[in-house]
């Protein structure tokens, strides 16, 4: 998952998502999966409309972050833009409905069954008879077994970035017919319908070169609703065409453009008709809800009406951080302030022709523990930081001012609406300040100690640092801020109850104490303290007894001499606001027990590569996508880290290095088992351990916010959705979305 609006937005099931012994476990009890599952916590909004309501032909210019590197998604650098072609111009064998489970595509396949469970794994596609590349040729057995050979991992000239399932195919042949695919895996594989989406053609997957290169700035044969016309670096576009050869529902578009437009820009890009539709940051989608108001219930004016000065001069100040009265003397004391106000006014009087589309993307934003080396390699300090999160504060801070829904995420592995999904944060257990207190105690960190008190500092990158650290350092200039707890001969309250009751402290650094508890989880059983209300422990240097007030930071905690000090990594970029906002939340929550953080910005470009990859952190902020196929997606992200040979760490995409033998056989018997009752339970155990260890804590899903022209159709933010690209198009004249999706109540029902 990629932090908010910085890097590493991750195409499902690409680079940040590679591949897939017996741990006695017992069965989860009688829950249905339907139950544990639930509904999205938002559905999505796309203006849905039936096909007779949407004109024929227009031009759809859709921004992306970059014109893409590659066309091929198994490669390391394939970004979103990547997936957005190949969604609209090669064969899915399954897509995504509202509720993020893959359907079959009956497009390119009428059925698709396992036909064969002993003595190996066999399944049988049946192609729809329709389906043809864009040559003419029909699409069949050929081009499946050229894409598992290229992906299989045995032939190294191809650069592939995964082999998930297709290292565990044995063979692919052709059925009774040439609309039949059979094949067979030496190994079982639950997740076999992730594989053959997208499909290549043997044209492409056929040989290393074009596989390699290829297929890198084109590809000359496609088999979607749409093909490639032209990748333009020079104008930073992509275009794409309606398909001749499609034998499914006619495009709606003649054409889609996928233009790269960065994020700071777009509301600009909207505003000066040189996009139709555009994912947004918060602060893009305040100024279209602001234009939308602004325009109240009168009709849809041009993009030449003009706002009222007085409106103009309060939409400039909101979006400019200033208020009204400050704005109106800096602009009349500078003739520049006056044109950007001017200039300002005309965008916003443009921006009245969008409309924001909002829902959850289906990804989650987590606060991520560095577990490998410093004060959380111990796993009691790790539950301590993720028992002083009121993760439900944090939701509402990022969610509730979009109008979203605020609900914490319960699932490292999967979304609600998911198959997989269940709320299994009880393994960790919820907010409770003096259960976080006690783990502290307990880890050896106590009030007190020869340290220095440090104040709390942001650091920014470059210049700005070192002047932000020297601003600090003149602040703390006249008082150099010693104080040392317990020289008083008086022992940390938590040093006396130790010697009462004596821990097994090997055992609690080690995984076998998350297990323990997440054992006791998925037993039913009730494990932990007794919740505490908030402000409930002691003080500082109070008598036993005495409540701290509600909020207030506790003191310092130290051990051997040592302050307990997190550094903690934000992005700096202009998208990055509520991440930031986020992590001093989470700050000031961390303070309540003791525990101080050492706030660093870093550019967003370096954000992943130098920090968060390479383990340069303490606590950290950014999203994982959510699959469809957790047990071969998620295993990488969560699997226990492997010493190499000179003596580092094979992560994966395990960034905090946090991992347990347990939860990498779980995810075994979840990939090897073809009862999809029995492998949804597996998931959900290991998920409970991925809680208990505390590596990473899932916060709240991150929102999707699309400007859309508000007489587009079945388009906008889409949640969990694979888009129909045939079906998107502009509204006849007169013509209205429906409320709902067609079909949904249906469904519904």
């Amino acid at each position: 998952m990629s932090h908010d609006g910085v890097g590493l937005r991750a195409v499902m099931r690409s680079v940040a998502f590679l591949t897939a012994g017996a741990l006695a476990v017992p069965v989860l009890s009688a829950c249905s999966a339907e139950d544990q599952a639930g509904k999205p916590v938002a559905g999505q909004d796309i203006a849905p409309a039936t096909r007779d309501l949407i004109a024929d032909g227009g031009t759809l210019r859709w921004a992306v972050d970059a014109v893409p590197e590659t066309l091929n998604t198994f490669q390391a650098d394939a970004d979103a833009a990547t997936s957005r072609v190949a969604g609209a111009v090669l064969p899915s064998m399954y897509r995504l409905d509202q509720n993020g489970r893959p359907q079959v595509n009956t497009d390119y396949l009428e059925t698709a069954k396992v036909a064969e469970r002993e003595p190996k794994q066999v399944v049988l596609y049946k192609l729809n008879q329709q389906a043809v590349w864009s040559d003419g040729r029909e699409i069949g057995a050929a081009d499946f077994a050229a894409q598992w050979r290229a992906l299989s991992g045995k032939d190294t000239a191809y650069w592939t970035a995964r082999n998930a399932g297709y290292d565990r195919i044995e063979k692919i042949e052709r059925g009774a017919s040439d609309l039949e695919v059979k094949v067979t895996f030496s190994r079982p594989y639950a997740d076999w319908k992730s594989l053959f989406s997208p499909l290549y053609p043997k044209e492409v997957m056929g040989t290393p070169d074009s596989f390699n290169d290829g297929a890198r700035r084109k590809l000359k044969v496609t088999a979607g609703p749409f093909a490639l016309k032209k990748v333009d670096r020079e104008d930073d576009k992509v275009t794409l065409v309606r398909n001749p050869r499609w034998w499914g529902r006619p495009t709606k578009l003649s054409e889609i453009v996928l233009r790269a437009v960065p994020r700071d820009e777009r509301a600009a890009a909207l505003a000066d008709d040189k996009v139709d539709l555009a994912e947004i940051d918060p602060a893009e989608a305040e100024r279209i809800t602001l234009a939308a108001r602004d325009k109240g219930s009168t009709p849809l004016q041009g993009p030449g009406a003009a706002l009222s000065p007085a409106k103009s001069l309060r939409s400039w100040a909101r979006a400019h951080g200033s208020d009204e009265e400050a704005a109106g003397e800096e602009i009349s004391a500078r003739e520049k302030r006056r044109e950007a106000m001017a200039e300002y006014a005309d965008q916003q009087s443009a921006l009245r022709g969008f409309v924001v589309r909002k829902s959850l993307e289906p990804a989650y934003t987590q606060l991520a523990l560095n577990g490998s080396e410093g004060p959380l390699a111990d796993e009691r300090v790790r539950r301590a930081v993720a028992r002083a999160l009121d993760r439900e504060e944090l939701a509402k801070a990022v969610l509730e001012p979009l109008g979203l829904p605020a609900v914490p995420v319960g699932s490292h592995l999967a979304l609600s609406g998911q198959q997989a999904y269940a709320d299994n944060s009880g393994a960790l257990g919820g907010q409770d300040t003096a259960e976080a207190q006690a783990l502290l105690a307990d880890a050896g960190w106590v009030p007190g100690g020869p340290v220095k008190e440090q104040k709390k500092k942001e650091k920014a990158a470059g210049s700005e640092g070192e002047q932000a650290d020297a601003d600090a350092d003149s602040e703390e200039g006249s008082g150099d801020g010693t104080y040392v707890v317990g020289e008083d001969n008086k022992p940390a309250e938590a040093d006396r109850e130790k010697k009462k009751d004596p821990k097994d402290h090997s055992k609690k650094q080690s995984g076998q104490y998350a297990d323990e508890h997440a054992g006791k989880h998925l037993d039913g059983k009730q494990y932990g303290r007794k919740e505490a209300k908030q402000g409930g422990a002691p003080g500082a240097y109070a008598p036993k007894g005495t409540a701290a007030p509600a909020g207030a930071a506790a003191a310092a905690l130290a051990k051997d001499g040592k302050p307990l000090t997190l550094r903690f990594v934000v992005p700096s970029g202009p998208g990055s606001e509520s991440l930031r906002t986020v992590a001093d939340r989470i700050s000031r929550m961390l303070e309540r027990i003791g525990i101080r953080t050492e706030m660093t910005r870093v550019p967003d470009d370096s954000y992943f590569k130098d920090h968060i990859a390479s383990g340069e952190y303490d606590l950290a902020l950014y999203s994982w996508p959510a699959s469809a196929f957790p047990a071969t997606d998620a295993r990488p992200i969560y699997s226990k880290p492997v010493p190499a040979a000179d003596g580092s760490l094979t992560v994966e995409q395990n960034y905090t290095r946090v991992g347990t033998d347990q939860v990498d056989q779980l995810f075994d018997q979840a990939i090897a088992t073809l009862d999809e009752a029995e492998g949804r339970s597996l998931v959900r155990k290991a998920d409970a351990r991925i809680w208990a260890a505390a590596g990473s804590i899932p916060l709240y899903q991150r929102p999707q916010l699309t400007a859309a022209r508000t007489n587009l159709a079945n388009t906008g933010a889409f949640g969990f959705q694979t888009p129909v690209y045939e079906d998107m198009g502009f509204l006849r004249k007169g013509a209205k979305p429906a409320e709902k999706t067609p079909g949904a109540e249906k469904k519904d029902k």
